[in-house]
């Protein structure tokens, strides 16, 4: 009985040292206000995305973003900003400058390209194979309404893609080297079908454990009713959502640009953060926390 006493003792203990332990969940955000002179858009940062959030609100913390413009602006595509370069009286170097760093990519299906989102810009995928973010510049899509038959045929076009990046990471991968080099020579001399003999036999295991793309229910709702950019999806960090401003969007996307996209009159933005109650933004911006 004094053995089973000193059990249950020791297992209570453990019990209200984990509870102590278990973090409890915020019952704050910290949404980041872009003000121009069109007006204030209202942003909140996706928890599920951690790396970008927590870098965007640094920067934003430190007034990185202070006078820098939207350098770029396409009317039913997006707008870009964020860049240290625009700053300056050069505007040809706009689009080149950052942070001296990168970001990890944090893709999620669960975010997409629709109007207002907020996701980061990046470099190519020849000079950026794992396609990590630009460690500032950013996009907010304006984009235009796309019907169920086009989302059909881009979710045909990525989940292609998808395969075939990962065959090529497959065989790029150090293992596979003499993989790779059997592959160059068959391509240098022309053997068409020994080529694709190999890539057909090695693409069940190049693939395994991907998972296709689609869209839910709510996803088509979003894209065929506000719009947004699905084009681009699975390709660029999405982070964030614009949740007030929208008209905001709209008002700088049908600015007259220039070349290069460039805006004929600057765009500066000044951008602050503001700490608030999750219900309030909630009540107040009509944004559900999942």
């Amino acid at each position: 009985m004094k053995k089973l006493f000193i059990v249950l003792a020791v297992c209570t203990i453990i019990s209200c040292t984990k509870n102590e332990d278990t973090p409890t969940e915020s019952t704050t955000d910290e949404i980041v206000i872009i003000s121009t002179d069109f007006g204030d858009m209202y942003v909140v940062l996706y928890d599920e995305t951690p790396l970008h959030k927590a870098n965007f609100l640094k920067l934003a913390k430190e007034g990185f973003y202070n006078s820098t413009t939207f350098h770029r602006v396409m009317k039913d595509f997006m707008i870009q900003g964020g860049d240290p370069n625009s700053k300056d009286e050069i505007p040809f170097n706009d689009g080149q400058g950052g942070p001296g760093y990168t970001v990890d990519a944090e893709f999620n299906s669960k975010f997409v390209h629709k109007k207002g989102a907020l996701a980061a810009a990046r470099k190519p995928d020849q000079q950026n194979p794992e396609r990590k973010s630009s460690g500032s510049q950013f996009y907010i899509v304006h984009g235009v309404s796309v019907d169920n038959s086009m989302l059909d045929q881009i979710i045909e076009n990525t989940n292609s893609n998808n395969r075939q990046f990962a065959i090529r990471d497959y065989i790029q991968s150090p293992e596979n080297v003499n993989l790779l080099q059997t592959l160059q020579e068959y391509q240098t001399s022309g053997n068409v079908d020994s080529l694709e003999a190999i890539i057909e036999r090695i693409e069940p295991i190049a693939t395994e454990g991907l998972i296709p793309r689609s869209y839910s229910v709510e996803q088509r709702s979003i894209y065929t009713s506000i719009g947004g950019y699905p084009y681009l999806d699975d390709n660029y960090t999405i982070f964030g959502e614009v949740i007030r401003g929208i008209d905001v969007i709209d008002s700088i996307a049908v600015q007259q640009t220039g070349a290069a996209d460039r805006p004929d009159n600057d765009i500066i933005m000044k951008v602050k953060v503001e700490e608030m109650i999750k219900e309030k933004i909630t009540s107040d911006f009509g944004y559900t926390y999942n």
